[in-house]
């Protein structure tokens, strides 16, 4: 009776294992055609990034670099359009983010990413550019900005993760999974329904307290953060920053030399302004707040963040 019991209850367990696996896929090609490649792909050395060129390219350049959980809808839903006509502006799919792949969860490291993305650019002929780097893509623009002072322009950072934390944002628990096969296998199985199931709430969360784009699961791509890659990516980059952290802030005092600002929405509650903002100042980045801005600013305040740019950006030239 209880071997039969059991039998049943694997046979229960195995079903919704592949109605889970069943609904992931069938989810995935549905965001990749609802969000197709919106770019061109170019090889670098443990991956492949996706980027979109706008804007005049013997202008100066600006390069855009999206956060956590991102794509890089998230510049081109409002803010690279009002700077394309100025600038050449370049908007990348962070590695292993969108249509950007990388071969290893090892490069999930904020300068591996700032190496790759720095590859591309290379081969792009791009020199001196100012890095555009929202949230996470503001560790990355860091970590370049280090490696190759002599090299970036100038930092525009919007919303950026500057100081290590220990802990992460309530909405971020679910993804800190260390262990890269656990993180597959949640990915290839429960990770893509439960983020279709709570995407309202977290997007409540995430843009608070500002409300949501109401096309953000389309014109902000948001739909391909319904994929297995999705959670995989987010995951590694989440345990990542996390691990690299203590170690880059640490640079900052002795090798931080590259001039620009930080813009932060002053009721951002996924950064703290404070902590990852205001700290800042003293490694010689200017450190400027929006009144009853959120942490997603380049979608909800388009125009004040295409000014603050605008400000940086001359501090190369």
């Amino acid at each position: 009776m209880i071997t039969t019991i059991l039998t049943i209850l694997f046979l229960i367990v195995v079903a919704l294992l592949a109605l889970s696996i069943f609904r992931t896929r069938r989810m995935a090609a549905e965001a990749a055609r609802l969000v197709p490649q919106a770019g061109e792909v170019v090889s670098v050395a443990g991956g492949r990034v996706h980027y979109v060129d706008l804007g005049p390219k013997d202008a100066q350049t600006l390069v855009m670099i999206h956060g956590l959980s991102g794509q890089l809808q998230h510049f081109t839903y409002a803010l690279a359009g009002l700077l394309a006509q100025q600038y050449r502006v370049i908007v990348v799919d962070r590695p292993g983010c969108g249509y950007s792949t990388r071969d290893s969860d090892a490069l999930a490291d904020p300068a591996e990413q700032g190496r790759m993305i720095g590859e591309a650019l290379d081969r792009l002929g791009v020199e001196r550019p100012v890095l555009v780097g929202h949230s996470l893509g503001g560790a990355v623009s860091l970590a370049m900005a280090m490696d190759r002072p002599d090299w970036v322009g100038a930092l525009a950072l919007l919303c950026p993760a500057t100081q290590h934390e220990d802990a992460v944002p309530e909405v971020f628990k679910g993804i800190l999974v260390k262990s890269p096969l656990v993180r597959r296998l949640i990915g290839a199985t429960i990770a893509v329904p439960m983020a279709a199931a709570t995407k309202d709430r977290v997007l409540g969360i995430v843009f608070h307290p500002e409300s949501p784009s109401q096309d953000f699961m389309i014109r902000a791509g948001g739909a391909l953060g319904l994929r297995p890659k999705a959670f995989v990516a987010a995951s590694s980059d989440a345990v990542a920053l996390r691990d690299a952290g203590k170690a880059q802030s640490a640079r900052y005092e002795s090798e931080l030399r590259v001039p620009g600002g930080i813009l932060f929405g002053a009721a951002d509650g996924i950064l703290s302004p404070a902590v990852h903002g205001h700290t800042m100042q003293v490694h010689g980045l200017e450190y400027e707040t929006l009144e009853g801005r959120g942490h997603m600013i380049p979608m909800t305040a388009p125009a004040d963040c295409a000014d603050f740019i605008r400000r940086m950006a001359a501090k190369a030239a």
